[in-house]
């Protein structure tokens, strides 16, 4: 089975295969530097393809004004490039839907880091093309390795300036090929100084500075290098997509075994040497066993500090799951093309590698092509690496299962006698190997093994002739009695292994379930606080730590949260948060930085970097993190990272939205403040400073005229500055309605009576039923709101129309309409009109105001607990607003003022 096992392809590379058959396919030409000439033979390489009937597209080529570059370019459909503008300048850039809409086979799309202009659908070009290969559509392109993130920081340190245009890592790992555009630096500098890079004044200063012989060394060795990593990764995915059995020697890797011996840091020392030897990648696994169940505190300890060993020295560290170590070595290193497996010498005697076998032995036997190295390790648990724990006892020995073991034979030992009258001597074993089976599956190995020869002993005193002797009396006794006892051994082993595999288990399932649990808890945590909380409290209880949780607030690390909450930071612990934060890496209790601290604390990451640090401790001595316990807070924090992450981005967004918001009603505040407080005040000075230089000249109707535009405009002001108070008081929540028992009639007669201007040149009729019930309402509020609808009647009917006002009673309110007979108002706008800065527009033509009149209704009349609703009348155009008041109970009534 796990020979089949081994020759199925890995789900996860046919996952990704699966995935790479339904996008387009990527191409990268990668150089050192510019000039290298990376576009020349990507239009080279587009030609031939050309050539062979593909469909072939240009969506962006530049050429710098090299002619031999532009000769290639001759003979290719060219998508013309888009205008955008920013800053009051038309910006071209490449066509991505002009491309999405032509959809060719391939497209050729020069520098992959470019930058897009603001207004673009993407801001990086790398994005674009994700969106073409998405979309099934082949692409070349081209960029220099200094453009390639994770080495922006060693391409700075190499040529002494930083490059701003980068791309992730992910898009060179994401492609199907890479082409290295390789120039020796002689070459290169002989194309500067020819002109066909830059011009001579600027040619001249490149080569003094970015272009120097060394710099380009260093710059295509790292390109070389980032090209060789790519490939044997491709390779390493070729092999579990096809299911080939490694290693292919393209490339040497380095695997490291770690088990809970003494020597496991030479081992992972000889592994980084031999590594480097080898200018090879290298990891360090350690396989957990039924037998990792049964290791001391101490063996566990030195695991871990093994592991971390490795990662510090530059090591991809894993624990693994298994059945067997040899095979699951194996299986680990055909799956990553493993050349050399560093392996420890065994210790075991003779007598023990014949029955408990050896890992070592095993690996060497079906190691293949793979080269291993045995090192025999001489270091004592003495020398061990600091913060580890002495190794003492093992176990600390106990006589209650050696005494239930006992007891067990014994009960065995009174059924067999009460069936010796039944059964025979052959089959009266097999009540002993119950017995046998219960100690393996109650208590383990060793207790079993003591079941296993106690059993035998009793089997033989009570019904092996010569009974109740010790003494074997006949061959086919001692024949019985030895597979007796190899049975016995044997069963007792296998049951205490799936004991033990399923003790395992039981643990895996309990934390994944906590896991599961937890993450269902985060899940419902709205609060950055609750989500602290409930870390601090999920970490202290599954690994029995305490712990407190800190982030960063005004520039310090602080703490946030903690478990018990009543834990403090000595000066330490500050010390060492702090430069984990700062670091992103552990410190504290048993790091290699500031390891005197109470607390081991770790960094809390997100895929944008360290959000905050956890510190935990507790009372025992030594390393706080065995190799699962390490695993369990990884998975813990990174939970908890994800839900801080999104309670972060949450409140960004809100406060991005409230941003926005707020910014439209300046902006909507200052267009209004703009002309409705200009265009008043404008004739307001124009009819006083008329007045005031001729005085005399004017005859009284026109002063009566201008003073009557003086009191016109100042009324408006009055109304404009009137609105943006009351909605104010809105916005603050300091409406308190000052309820009374009112008729409809009078409030609707006293609105008119301030509208009498606006609505002078329009017909006004008003059907109000005389047996109305009395509405509870507040006259100051709702006299305004009937103001409002009035103005905004007057202002968007034409002149000389009709304005209807009329009211009903039904079951429970008192409906108010009015009706207008202007345009209307569109659909989409009839919930619109309602908000802040708000006007209805029509063609292009807008009519005055400040748009707060609807909303000020909408508020006063909700703060009545009414409804207002905007529609448009069916018998004609025009607009129909609907006012509905609830009546009040009788306790109400009597409780109000007539």
């Amino acid at each position: 089975m796990a020979d089949e096992a081994d020759r199925r392809p890995s789900p996860d590379a046919l996952l990704e295969s699966a995935e790479r058959e339904v996008r387009g396919r990527l191409r990268i030409f990668l150089g050192a530097a510019p000039g290298v000439g990376k576009t020349y033979e990507m239009l080279l390489a587009g030609r031939a393809r050309k050539a062979e009937g593909v469909d072939v597209v240009i969506g962006v080529v530049e050429t710098h004004g090299r002619k031999e570059t532009e000769a290639l370019v001759q003979g290719f459909e060219i998508i013309p490039r888009v205008a955008v503008t920013y800053k009051d300048r038309a910006l071209d850039e490449m066509d991505l839907d002009g491309i999405l809409a032509r959809r060719p086979a391939l497209v050729l799309v020069d520098e992959l880091a470019h930058t897009n202009t603001p207004g673009s659908r993407h801001p990086k070009r790398y994005l674009d093309i994700e969106e073409l290969l998405a979309a099934g559509i082949d692409v070349y392109t081209t960029v220099n390795i200094q453009h390639v993130e994770s080495l922006n920081d060693i391409v700075a340190q190499i040529t002494r300036i930083r490059v701003r245009e980068t791309v992730p890592d992910s898009i060179i790992d994401r492609a199907d090929d890479i082409e290295v555009i390789d120039l020796t630096p002689g070459d290169l500098i002989e194309r500067l100084k020819q002109g066909k890079v830059y011009l001579p004044r600027t040619a001249k200063s490149a080569i003094e500075n970015y272009f120097s012989p060394g710099n380009l060394t260093a710059l295509r060795e790292l390109a070389l290098r980032r090209t060789a990593q790519r490939v044997d990764e491709q390779l390493v995915r070729h092999m579990q997509e096809h299911a080939i059995s490694g290693p292919w020697a393209a490339g040497d890797r380095v695997l490291v075994c770690i088990d809970e011996a003494a020597r496991s840091p030479a081992l992972v020392r000889y592994g980084r040497r031999l590594a480097e030897r080898l200018r090879a990648p290298w990891s360090a696994i350690t396989i957990e066993t039924t037998r990792s169940a049964r290791l001391s505190e101490a063996e566990r300890d030195r695991v871990a500090l093994s592991l971390r060993l490795a990662e510090t020295l530059g090591a991809e560290a894993a624990t693994l799951p298994g059945r067997n170590v040899a095979e699951e070595v194996m299986r680990y290193a055909r799956e990553h093309n493993v050349t050399h497996i560093v392996i420890g010498r065994s210790d075991k005697g003779r007598w023990r590698e014949w029955l408990e076998g050896s890992a070592t032995h095993d690996l060497i036997r079906i190691a293949g092509d793979v080269s291993v190295h045995v090192v025999s390790g001489n270091e004592k648990a003495a020398n061990e690496p600091k913060g580890s724990v002495q190794l003492g006892n093992q176990t600390e020995f106990s006589p209650t299962p050696y005494v239930s073991s006992v007891a067990i034979t014994a009960l065995a030992l009174g059924c067999a006698l009460l069936l010796r009258q039944f059964l025979d001597v052959d089959n009266i074993g097999i009540v002993f190997l119950m017995g046998v089976l219960t100690s393996a599956l109650w208590y383990g190995l060793a207790p079993a093994i003591f079941t296993s020869i106690v059993s035998a002993l009793a089997f033989n005193f009570f019904f092996l002739p010569p009974l109740y002797t010790l003494t074997l009396g006949s061959p086919e006794s001692v024949v019985t009695f030895v597979f007796f006892l190899i049975v016995a051994v044997i069963a007792s082993n296998l049951t205490a292994r799936v004991r033990g595999q399923a003790v395992a288990a039981r643990q895996r399932v309990r934390v994944t379930e906590d896991l599961y649990l937890f993450s269902k808890k985060l899940a419902a945590t709205a609060t950055l606080d609750d989500v602290l909380w409930a870390t601090a409290f999920q970490i202290a209880s599954m690994l029995k730590v305490r712990v407190v949780l800190l982030m960063p607030e005004q520039g310090v690390i602080t703490v946030k949260a903690g478990y018990p909450p009543e834990d403090t930071l000595g000066q330490a612990d500050i010390a060492a948060a702090k430069w984990a934060w700062e670091n992103d890496r552990p410190a504290g209790r048993g790091a290699d930085t500031l390891p005197g601290a109470k607390r081991l604390f770790l960094p809390v990451r997100t895929a944008r970097g360290a959000i905050g640090v956890v510190g935990i401790d507790d009372d025992r001595q030594g390393p706080l993190l065995t190799p699962e316990r390490r695993r369990l807070m990884d998975a813990l924090t990174d939970q908890a990272a994800l839900a801080i992450e999104r309670v972060n981005l949450v409140e960004d967004l809100d406060n991005a939205k409230l941003a926005v918001e707020a910014d439209r009603l300046r902006s909507a505040l200052l267009t209004s403040i703009s002309h409705d407080l200009k265009t008043p005040l404008a004739s307001i000075m124009g009819a006083a400073g008329t007045l005031r230089e001729f005085p005399k000249a004017l005859d009284d109707p026109t002063k009566e005229d201008l003073l009557g535009t003086i009191q016109d405009e100042a009324e408006r002001l009055n109304r404009f500055i009137a609105n943006l108070l009351d909605m104010t008081r809105l916005e603050s929540g300091a409406i308190e309605p000052n309820y009374g028992m009112l008729e409809l009639n009078e409030i609707v007669g006293t609105a008119l009576s301030r509208a009498k201007k606006i609505l002078a040149s329009h017909q006004v009729d008003v059907d109000l039923p005389k047996n109305l019930p009395l509405i509870r309402v507040d006259p100051v509020l709702f006299e305004q709101v009937l103001f409002n609808l009035f103005d905004n009647a007057g202002k968007y009917s034409e002149p000389n129309s009709r304005i209807r006002v009329q009211a009903f009673a039904d079951t429970g309110a008192v409906t108010l309409q009015m009706l207008d007979e202007g345009p209307g108002i569109a659909e989409e706008d009839l919930e619109r009109v309602f908000g802040k800065f708000t006007r209805a527009q029509k063609g292009d033509s807008v009519r005055a105001g400040t748009g707060l009149g609807l909303a000020i209704c909408r508020g006063f009349i909700e703060a009545m607990n009414g409804t207002i609703t905007a529609g448009n009348r069916t018998d004609r155009s025009g607009a129909v607003f609907t006012i509905r008041m609830p009546l009040p109970g009788d306790a109400e009534r009597k409780a109000l003022p007539a």
